[in-house]
């Protein structure tokens, strides 16, 4: 029997392995199985199974599986399906994308062990007197401290490249013996000691009881079930010999057991009073629970202006999947949105409810992702990643805030949540419902085309006005001041006046830092950061450069590092010097900021919030990250600094990004009874993303923007494909470019796809690679991906590295 195996490494095809013995009777489609891939063995995924190999292939060259890791399969069909359609869709290695549908835990990788053989222990006797030079000195050294050391220790030492040449060769020389050992699965549940009685019998009457000793039999006389041994010893106030006596006499048990880690233990249940829906809530309800009782896929547009009540409508239609029999899986496109959803579901469906992202532990991760699948989780919220939740019979899907860029993954394998979401949920005959107050222009094309179901909330909560949106041109306020401002007059009054009323306001810059970059006003170099062709944002938090794009870190030098001038200049604005200018402005008031820098912390950004909520706080400044999804009601202004760089952007969405982001922020003043008002500074108040955010008219917005797409051919009236080429070697990465767009342009004649560039990207070098980008235009989808597929092939075959191309369907973001 062979197997067909996806390997999570960056190829494309899948391989053939041998099953050796008994598991060839044992093996499923879906399980992992350990494989020896060139010098390791990596955790893989048997995708298929088959009796014979084909004819040209030659039975010798088939290498056996080392290990079976399941004995039934741990990814279910539903996941095969929809991976298999992300690699073929996205053009992602299979293997790397079941690799992303598994927590961390699940993949093993074998470790390269080194050890001295006998003639590396004479060199190494013999010393520095020999031929040794230093750093094979201080590697044999190393290796000979135990009998088998991790290659990653001489990597510690050296540098990885240096590390590996230096391995290679002492390997050449007979020196050292280098090995493969398969690293144990982190895929464990958490095991904690629980004591219990055991029955009464002669135990009990051998020897008399101590006082202590009593105290640990009451406390477990009350739980039948055992307690944990931690607790025991705190409540009954001994020390653990107490208890391990008993155990010894036969009247008390400890054992191992099972505890989840419950990323949600301390979200309370308490439900909320319920909710009377309005009546366009009513219809768009029963719209969507239409279909899910008819089970039969249908992708909604749930298009609700901020406050309108979509929450509400999510649960109602939650419940109706669930009392059918069937599960739901929700998506939001931030991890901070995830405490505010987690809490509204929990208190609706308690322990049905599992969370999935980044930022649980390894083993939270783990034990959610096998609540889920063992069908104990029914409802999942999450981020992207949570698209790939083992959930059995789904019945709905729900990607709150659809339009948002964080659905697509930058890293591989590379994919969009909302789209991904959207294939699942047709495969398994699922309801959509994509929520948002700014749709994407391609979900309100989809929904004008009839392609997706469009529903309508035009008004607030309790018929709440939508805020007061004003711009304020600061051109104006230029020539008033005879300087530029960072706060006009009018924001400035409005804070002072919102602070006298006893309410709160929020302030948005979305640019994080205390100054965009630093200048030495004697010889003009900006501090640029040595691994990226990007300046470096000066902190002042912890007095640093930081790239944030690699997260290269230096300190703020005292002299410019080219003329050693002292005359060094701190030019721009971000969140962490806005918040210091409003302090001084305004000491009486307790001002917080929130952005990337303050939420590092795990559930930083929740206690932000919720102290904001309390009151504790009375402004709040921040990015984009303030612009989300806050119901807050004591909220009545606010106010943004600065939009126009973002309308500044190379990149044809950067005008949809704006007038989303200024609507979506907007929506946080004026949902309690107070009305709202919104203050814009810009210096382009006559641009027309500007104006219908000011209107809070998405329609004409749409009117203009589609009309702009149609002209140059942009999605949704093409599709576009980024293709990504990124070397550290400047010339390398030229010429792959530059024969990946001439083989484009050759297997794409006649097509109708057009080939652009290749041209360095908007930002040329990232973490010491330089990048050249390869825009594919095409009327035909089809065609497009047809002209790639062998471009790829072509481009792989004349001895470039598949690694360093990167391919982008769909792009949200050019740059």
């Amino acid at each position: 029997m062979f197997a067909e195996v996806a390997v999570p490494v960056h190829v494309r095809q899948t391989f053939t392995y041998r099953l050796p013995g008994d598991m060839a009777a044992r093996a499923s489609v879906g399980s992992r199985v350990l494989a020896p891939f060139g010098k390791k063995f990596l955790t893989a995924f048997i995708v298929d199974l088959h009796e014979s190999l084909q004819s040209d292939v030659d039975e010798a060259d088939i290498k056996d599986i080392e290990e079976l890791l399941d004995e039934s399969p741990i990814i279910t069909r539903e996941i095969m399906e929809l991976t298999r359609w992300i690699s073929d869709y996205y053009f992602a290695p299979w293997g790397e994308c079941l690799r992303a549908a598994l927590p961390a835990g699940a993949i093993s990788i074998s470790e390269q062990m080194l050890s001295l053989t006998e003639s590396g222990q004479d060199a190494l006797a013999r010393g520095r007197d020999a031929r040794n030079s230093s750093s094979t000195q201080r590697a044999l050294e190393l290796i000979a401290g135990e009998a088998l050391v991790p290659s990653r220790q001489l990597e510690r030492e050296l540098e990885k490249t240096r590390a590996a040449a230096l391995i290679r060769r002492l390997s050449r020389e007979g020196l050292i013996s280098v090995s493969q050992r398969i690293a144990e699965t982190r895929m464990k549940p958490k095991l904690q000691n629980v004591a219990r009685l055991i029955d009464g019998g002669a135990a009990w009457d051998e020897k008399p009881l101590s006082e202590k000793q009593l105290r640990v039999i009451e406390v477990l006389a009350t739980l039948s079930d055992g307690v944990p041994f931690s607790d025991l010893l705190e409540t009954a106030d001994v020390s653990s010999s107490v208890v391990r006596t008993l155990e010894k006499r036969g009247i008390v048990e400890v054992l191992a057991r099972e505890v989840r880690r419950d990323p949600l233990a301390h979200v309370s249940q308490d439900r909320t009073a319920p909710v009377t829906l309005t009546g366009e809530q009513e219809h768009a309800l029963d719209q969507i629970t239409g279909k899910i009782s008819d089970r039969q896929y249908a992708t909604f547009l749930l298009h609700g202006v901020t406050s309108s009540g979509k929450t509400e409508i999510y649960i109602r239609a939650m419940r109706e999947a669930l009392n059918r029999g069937l599960t739901a899986l929700m998506l939001v496109p931030e991890i901070s949105l995830t405490p505010v959803f987690s809490r509204r579901l929990r208190e609706q469906f308690g322990e049905a409810v599992a969370i999935l992202h980044s930022s649980l532990s390894e083993g939270e991760r783990t034990d959610e992702w096998r609540r889920i699948k063992d069908g104990d989780a029914r409802v999942v919220i999450g981020t992207r990643s949570a698209v790939f939740a083992p959930l059995q019979d789904l019945g709905l899907v729900i990607i709150d805030e659809e339009h948002d860029g964080s659905y697509e993954q930058g890293e591989r394998p590379r994919y969009h949540g909302r789209d991904t979401a959207i294939m699942r949920a047709s495969q398994s005959g699922a309801v959509v419902v994509l929520g948002s107050a700014t749709p994407s222009l391609e979900s309100f094309h989809n929904a004008q085309a009839g392609k997706y179901t469009y529903l309508r909330l035009q008004t607030g909560y309790g018929d709440r006005p939508l805020a007061e949106v004003r711009t304020v041109d600061m051109r104006e306020v230029f020539k008033r001041h005879g300087k530029a401002q960072i706060l006009s007059d009018e924001l400035k009054t409005a804070i002072a006046e919102t602070f006298a009323r006893g309410e709160q306001a929020m302030i948005l810059l979305n640019r994080r830092g205390f100054s965009s970059f630093l200048l030495c006003r004697s010889c003009g170099l900006a501090i640029h950061c040595p691994n990226c062709d990007v300046t470096l944002t000066y902190h002042r938090y912890n007095s640093s450069l930081q790239c944030h794009y690699c997260n290269y870190v230096r300190p703020v030098p005292r002299v410019c590092d080219a003329c050693e001038g002292e005359y060094i200049h701190y030019v721009g604005l971000g969140t962490e010097q806005l918040e210091a200018i409003l302090k001084e402005m305004f000491p009486e008031m307790n001002i917080a900021r929130l952005d990337r820098d303050t939420t590092r912390r795990r559930g930083s950004f929740e206690q932000i919030i919720m102290e904001f909520a309390g009151g504790g706080i009375d402004l709040l400044v921040g990015t984009q990250m303030i612009a989300k999804g806050h119901d807050l009601h004591n909220v009545t202004l606010v106010g943004v600094v600065s939009v126009d760089a973002g309308l500044g952007l190379p990149d044809f969405r950067a005008a949809e990004r704006t007038f989303q982001l200024l609507t979506q922020v907007a929506g946080r003043a004026g949902r309690g009874d107070r009305p709202g008002r919104v203050i814009i500074q810009t210096y382009h108040p006559e641009h027309y993303s500007l104006v219908c955010a000011k209107d809070q008219n998405y329609e004409e917005f749409y009117r203009r923007e589609i009309e702009f797409r149609r002209t140059m051919h942009y999605p949704p009236f093409s599709a576009l494909i980024n293709v990504l080429v990124h070397d550290k070697d400047y010339d390398r990465a030229n010429s792959t470019a530059m024969d990946f767009a001439r083989d484009l342009r050759a297997a794409a004649k006649g097509s109708g796809v057009r080939a652009l560039g290749p041209a360095p990207a908007a930002i040329s070098r990232i973490k010491n690679e330089y990048r050249f980008q390869v825009l594919i235009k095409a009327q035909s989808r089809a065609r497009a991906r047809e002209a790639l597929d062998i471009a790829m092939d072509r481009v792989t075959v004349a001895a470039h590295n598949p690694r360093s191309i990167s391919v982008e369907v769909d792009p949200m973001n050019l740059m």
